[in-house]
């Protein structure tokens, strides 16, 4: 069943980003379950999130509001990448590949924005 948000294509970047991430921290030690695992997964979660519901609403301003929530997860994500690899929680490759398609999430979402102000 497609929804209206399945057609954008920063929701579907965004979805499988936070697919990868998902996938990335099944490997994170036991003892990060509850802290970098959870804020990883979670800020991922709410990228996509917030581009659903930012894209349900109405007005500018409170579409704004929730892909602004969107963008700094994003952020959030980039902190936590950058932390994995330095904590060898992950690899070179896998945070290169991962950083690389969180830019290019953080590339479209800026795009969709831009594109919401010129409506």
């Amino acid at each position: 069943m497609n929804k209206p948000y399945h057609k954008l294509i920063v929701w579907k970047e965004a979805y499988e980003f936070s697919l990868a991430i998902y996938r990335t921290t099944i490997t994170f030690p036991k003892q990060e379950m509850y802290t970098l695992t959870s804020q990883m997964r979670r800020a991922a979660l709410s990228i996509v999130a917030n581009i659903v519901e930012g894209n349900s609403r109405r007005s500018f301003k409170e579409t704004a509001r929730f892909l602004d929530i969107a963008r700094a997860s994003l952020a959030e994500c980039e902190v936590y990448l950058e932390f994995s690899r330095d904590l060898v929680f992950i690899d070179t490759s896998t945070y290169i590949t991962l950083e690389s398609h969180r830019g290019r999430v953080s590339y479209l979402l800026n795009k969709f924005i831009s594109s919401q102000l010129s409506s």
